[in-house]
């Protein structure tokens, strides 16, 4: 009986640290993806002259490319691209709305993410 005990409290402790560890890891994912938000938003070059701005097309691109590089599946209808400020001082705000699933035995968690640029 006590074999069992013991066997059963590290399948429980098993179960913790892996739900743990996947929670941790989207959370962490979403950080990052936020971080390359405000980087993308900035546009680069565009504000001192040496590039172009990008379209939303483009923008919308590039976040689903740093998206992916995070391991987050996010499709270009899920990003928000939101232009206001004046045509010499711009200001693009991006927004990414998407999910992240955790797998646990016979059932998954859902958690819901909204990375934005905003600070």
């Amino acid at each position: 009986m006590e074999k069992i005990k013991i066997i059963l409290g590290i399948c429980v402790f098993a179960l913790i640290v892996s739900t743990g560890w996947q929670i941790a890891s989207c959370e962490f994912h979403n950080y990052l993806l936020k971080d390359d938000l405000k980087d993308v938003a900035a546009m680069g070059g565009s504000r001192i002259g040496l590039a172009a701005p990008m379209s939303d097309a483009d923008l919308r691109a590039a976040v689903i490319r740093k998206a992916r590089e995070q391991d987050i599946h996010i499709t270009a209808d899920q990003i928000l691209v939101r232009r206001t400020g004046s045509q010499e001082d711009p200001v693009v705000f991006l927004s990414a709305k998407y999910k992240a699933r955790v797998w646990m035995p016979g059932f998954a968690l859902v958690f819901h993410y909204t990375a934005t640029s905003k600070s």
